[in-house]
């Protein structure tokens, strides 16, 4: 493994660079300046262009929204197959930013399975995410 002369890093178990300096000025822990990171990806993520993509190819037809009374567009979900308004659906990746079986690897990996093109989401109902979500958090606690 290198080592970086001059610069204030040390690798990880993985093999990967960490820096090791104050995170905010010392007031944070390296795992909240990675929570941080992580859901400033994420946020981004969400204005990802092949989510829109994936949404609207999920289109059926604009009809009355029970919930509500009003004439809504709705979506069908790609695991159950039912029709849900936009409020009810979830962009999902099909195979997940972190892979609940390796875990996390770099923050290359993260970025490049997070920021993923259309063939790799799906546009499902909350409930089935809740499920697959479940299941995901499930194998990645066995898998630690």
């Amino acid at each position: 493994m290198g080592v970086c002369f001059g610069c204030n890093v040390s690798p990880n178990k993985y093999g990967s660079f960490l820096l090791t300096r104050q995170y905010n000025g010392g007031t944070w822990t390296v795992g909240r300046f990675n929570s941080f990171v992580t859901s400033t990806l994420r946020a981004g993520a969400r204005r990802w262009q092949p989510k829109y993509t994936t949404l609207n190819n999920a289109k059926t037809e604009k009809k009355i929204n029970v919930k509500t009374g009003r004439l809504a567009q709705h979506f069908v979900c790609a695991i159950c197959g039912e029709e849900f308004t936009a409020k009810d659906m979830e962009v999902d990746h099909i195979n997940p930013a972190v892979d609940p079986l390796v875990g996390f690897v770099s923050w290359d990996a993260f970025i490049d399975r997070l920021f993923c093109e259309a063939e790799n989401l799906q546009a499902i109902c909350k409930g089935c995410h809740k499920i697959k979500s479940s299941l995901e958090r499930k194998i990645r606690n066995e898998n630690k």
